[in-house]
């Protein structure tokens, strides 16, 4: 069987809070231009119901660990 990607919600933080920009996998959301500063859910919490965010190198690193 195939692994899954994981699933994460992205989303950017504004003068008024975290605006979401949508779910996607994790290798779309590391695939996202390095000048969009954007924050993701941790992947071993479920998008769109955590407020469990973290940088993308940190999606990158927990990814390298799996």
């Amino acid at each position: 069987m195939k692994a899954r990607r994981p699933l994460v919600e992205v989303a950017v933080e504004t003068e008024e809070g975290r605006v979401p920009l949508g779910i996607m996998n994790a290798k779309q959301a590391l695939s996202l231009p390095d000048d969009l500063d954007v924050k993701v859910s941790h992947p071993d919490h479920e998008p769109g119901s955590t407020d469990n965010f973290i940088p993308k190198d940190e999606l990158q690193r927990h990814l390298d660990k799996l």
